[in-house]
């Protein structure tokens, strides 16, 4: 494994992460606790050490499953690994609809409590980064990166974030207390963040891609024959997985799976090392249950594209047709 700086941390993280929350949410019931804890033990065996979670990562009857199993896994590990989670929104689960819509709440007295109650979860006293989940329209940035500030000057906190959000935010943001990270959803069916480029270059802030294989579509595991009907999949609702998408994408997964047979690695390996070989700070955190799709998210850290490569693959998918993708942007070819 090869590592990076977060940011301007100076705090190490292996250049793909673990990004824990489908363990718990989001792709049908949660899985068994214990088989997550072996596989989260097996990531840093492998050399993995910045894992990713959030406080409303959870079930209807466990609420806050993720940071409890993430907690429980590195209990007798802490100086091991890089803990981030998230604080500032909650599911609206009264609305019928799936995926749940947000709530976002970002006041001081909400952030705190929410603070308190993930360090207490992930059983530590200090939380190596600390996400705000969601922009609060009602809380001007500023006044969360105050309040950052003082969670870092109490220790309980080593650096701070944002997510989904744009340059302006992100530079309003470092001028009062500058943050590591900005994780943003970045794959190669989603590329509208990469209008914030220029801006964490220039500060020295690292892109943590998430959903980094497009909800695994990107990793070629997946047909038309594929279902996804158990309750609390939100793959159900997402438009790559629609039956049509397959025929739409056909033309990238090509793409992919022939790059992955000239690079001797997997599909999902050659679209993680594509974003991690950008000219800039970007640490992908695909997720899994599986040891075998772990070790294929890992082999990306090894692969390597020249600036000439990158630049034909971008020219490619520039051009190509392609589904709609959950929270993406809908270009021309997505409406096509």
């Amino acid at each position: 494994m090869r590592y990076t700086t977060l940011g301007q941390t100076g705090i190490q993280v292996s250049k793909v992460g673990f990004g824990c929350m489908g363990m718990s949410h989001a792709y049908g019931a949660a899985a068994d606790k214990q088989e997550m804890i072996t596989l989260l033990h097996q990531a840093v065996e492998l050399g993995c050490n910045f894992f990713d979670t959030a406080e409303i990562y959870g079930t209807p009857d466990e609420p806050h499953h993720n940071e409890e199993l993430v907690g429980a896994a590195f209990a007798g590990l802490r100086d091991k690994v890089v803990l981030a989670s998230k604080c500032g929104i909650s599911f609206d689960t009264t609305s019928g609809k799936v995926p749940y819509p947000l709530l976002v709440d970002a006041s001081p007295d909400r952030l705190r409590r929410s603070l308190e109650g993930s360090l207490k979860r992930l059983k530590t006293d200090h939380l190596d980064l600390y996400y705000l989940h969601r922009l609060d329209p009602k809380i001007p940035v500023e006044e969360t990166a105050e309040l950052m500030a003082s969670f870092i000057k109490e220790g309980k906190i080593l650096s701070w974030g944002l997510s989904e959000v744009g340059a302006d935010i992100i530079e309003r943001a470092a001028a009062v207390c500058p943050p590591a990270a900005v994780q943003n959803r970045y794959s190669m069916m989603a590329r509208h963040w990469e209008s914030i480029f220029p801006t964490i270059k220039k500060l020295g802030v690292t892109l943590v891609a998430f959903s980094p294989l497009a909800n695994g579509l990107l990793s070629n595991a997946y047909s038309e024959g594929s279902s996804f009907s158990e309750p609390g999949d939100y793959r159900a609702a997402m438009p790559q997985f629609d039956k049509d998408s397959y025929a739409k994408n056909a033309e990238l997964i090509e793409m992919v799976s022939t790059l992955a047979a000239a690079k001797g690695v997997s599909a999902a390996a050659i679209s993680l090392a594509w974003m991690m070989n950008k000219d800039v700070s970007i640490v992908p955190i695909p997720g899994t249950r599986r040891l075998s799709r772990l070790k294929e998210n890992l082999q990306a850290a090894e692969v390597t594209f020249t600036k000439e490569e990158l630049q034909a693959i971008d020219a490619k998918l520039a051009a190509m047709p392609m589904s709609a993708v959950y929270g993406g942007v809908v270009t021309r070819s997505a409406r096509d």
